[in-house]
């Protein structure tokens, strides 16, 4: 199944949604709700074969004329693809560089305007993130010709490309390893290594005392820091010698075109020691940018928020939001109940807080899972969809870069060991799709919770179609991703969470949510107070509904100042009397 056929599929959806929407003569204005058309549950096409009654969706036909806002900056909405899994486009099983081009329609429909592709450099292994070779593209995924072709439709696209640079560590095969283990294996025994015979010396930490972190040599009485795995020895990032390598390489991929990087492991750059590890981030993001001044980094620091904070001392565009990510994280624990829905909001305010005391120009990179992480459907067993909704919605209205893995949108599943978590896209059912990938060596078998991509294209009550209507909402207003966050404590409680998000360039929002499956009713008039920026004695004329996320078929309205909001569901409004 091509792209063309998913194509096809969205204009079928689009034309059944304008078919539904325009024959709906009884509805009134959304603002006050109204009625909800009829649906027929036999509607049948002209040949009379059965098709399957289309749920009506508020939102499909509330938000139908919002447009994309065009903003070229670093707040962006980005699709992690891990590229063994995703598409393969020459029949062996395995994603590929072209089998991504040929997904960039449907990457493109959903919204998403940049791209992270975990690591494409040779590798003898299937997640690639020991690099044998940093100036070459694994054969397994294609040419260096299909990387630049990958960067040019992007472009066309307008989505940039984010390169997984893994620095902290090399593969014991890459050509700097193997040098210096050879000249190791032939040094006589008791003679001291000189970096003058073989400079590649000083590009790892060799050591003749075993400790915590090292793996012995073979043949020899040398150790060598790996901190991972011993086939991933540690990279020396203090040597001179490896920073002008990593300049060269730097220089190389931006180059060609290349629009960043997401810098793997980064808290373990310099083993133990927080303040190198700055300074080295410092050098990078400075190296960077003398090469290319809109160069962008972003860098996975699994860590705590104050961590993270001490981090962006750097200068560092962006760091991972790994306190609100995971089953264990914010935004897990307000949906399951275990926290407030107020808490999201007092969550937000506290990494606002800490990220740009140390960076003012910061730029958030939240979001909800990654390929290291079990697949967010799994984490509450009974849902049926609009609990997993709700919960990346709450990602993906967080300020900055938001990030979104593959196979999210769809509810795919994969926990325990990591090949689990990097399981095939799930274009369709058919086991004789070409696009499909066979997954991971050693991946087990399960069964997936939510229907393939090309079922679910034609439900509006699906997790793909909730996906493409956030981050439409999320595109159409710039506040979402660039503004500041103030919490509104007299809409927010157990179950709503209710905040402001400020942006004097481009019109303040404010956004309620219910997180809960009961329908919360808010009085609206003097809620939002002068304080807050809006006229409270005019807050019917202060406050525009201007779009709807729905998780179900029933509406959220807003009469006379009251706002009602279905289980599951957010109601965005503009701020038109700003004191």
């Amino acid at each position: 199944m091509k792209i063309i056929n998913r194509a096809v599929n969205v204009i079928l959806l689009c034309t059944i949604l304008c078919i539904t929407g325009c024959s709906q003569s009884q509805k009134t204005d959304q603002t006050t709700g109204g009625e909800k058309p009829a649906v027929s549950s036999d509607s049948s096409n002209a040949a009379g074969s059965e098709e399957p009654a289309v749920s009506y969706v508020q939102m499909l036909d509330y938000n139908k004329d919002l447009t994309r806002a065009q903003k070229d900056d670093n707040y962006r909405t980005t699709y992690e693809i891990f590229v063994y899994s995703f598409c393969d486009s020459d029949g062996d099983g395995i994603g590929d560089l072209q089998g991504i081009v040929s997904e960039l329609d449907y990457i493109e429909d959903l919204g998403f305007d940049a791209l992270w592709l975990t690591p494409v450099h040779p590798s003898s292994t299937y997640h690639k993130y020991d690099v044998d070779d940093y100036y070459a593209i694994d054969p397994a995924f294609g040419t260096m010709e299909d990387y630049e072709t990958l960067l040019k439709e992007c472009h066309d696209r307008g989505i940039r490309v984010y390169m997984d640079l893994v620095l902290n560590h090399t593969s014991d095969d890459n050509a700097w390893f193997a040098a210096a283990s050879e000249y190791l294996h032939k040094l006589p025994s008791g003679s001291e290594p000189d970096t003058s015979d073989c400079k590649y010396l000083d590009y790892y930490n060799f050591s003749r005392e075993s400790s915590d972190g090292y793996a012995p040599l073979l043949g020899t009485d040398w150790y060598y820091e790996a901190r991972f795995w011993s086939e991933m020895p540690d990279l020396n990032l203090s040597s001179e010698a490896v920073r002008g390598e990593i300049r060269d390489i730097l220089a190389f991929w931006l180059g060609k075109g290349v629009d960043g990087f997401r810098l793997d492991a980064v808290t373990y750059y310099i083993y133990a020691d927080p303040d190198a590890n700055v300074e080295f981030l410092r050098f990078l993001t400075e190296a960077g940018r003398s090469i290319r001044p809109d160069c962008y980094f972003v860098g996975e620091a699994w860590t705590d928020r104050n961590t993270i904070a001490q981090l962006y001392a750097s200068g560092i565009d962006s760091l991972f939001d790994f306190p609100f990510s995971g089953n264990e994280g914010f935004i897990a624990n307000i949906i399951n109940g275990t926290y407030k829905a107020s808490d999201y909001v007092k969550g937000m305010l506290l990494a606002q807080e800490a990220y740009s005391s140390a960076n003012p120009d910061y730029v958030d990179a939240p979001f909800y899972t990654n390929h290291d992480m079990g697949r967010s459907a799994g984490y509450y067993a009974a849902d049926e969809g609009p609990v997993t909704k709700m919960a990346y919605a709450m990602s993906l209205f967080m300020t900055g870069n938001s990030f979104v893995y593959y196979g999210e949108e769809i509810g795919m599943k994969g926990a325990g060991k990591d090949e689990n978590k990097r399981a095939p896209m799930y274009w369709s059912d058919d086991p004789d799709d070409p696009d499909m990938c066979a997954g991971p060596p050693d991946m087990d078998e399960f069964p997936m919770k939510f229907p393939s991509v090309a079922e679910q294209m034609k439900d509006n009550l699906s997790l793909l179609t909730w996906f493409r209507e956030v981050i439409r909402v999320r595109n159409t207003f710039p506040a979402i991703a660039r503004g500041t966050t103030e919490g509104v404590d007299s809409l927010s409680d157990d179950n709503v969470a209710a905040f402001i998000r400020r942006d004097p360039e481009n019109g303040d929002l404010l956004i309620v949510m219910n997180l809960r499956a009961d329908t919360a009713v808010k009085e609206m008039t003097g809620a939002v107070s002068a304080a807050d920026g809006v006229d409270s004695a005019g807050i019917d004329r202060g406050l525009t509904l201007a779009a709807v996320l729905n998780t179900g078929e029933e509406d959220i309205t807003y009469e006379q100042g009251v706002l009602t909001l279905p289980g599951y569901s957010i109601a965005v409004f503009t701020l038109d009397n700003i004191q």
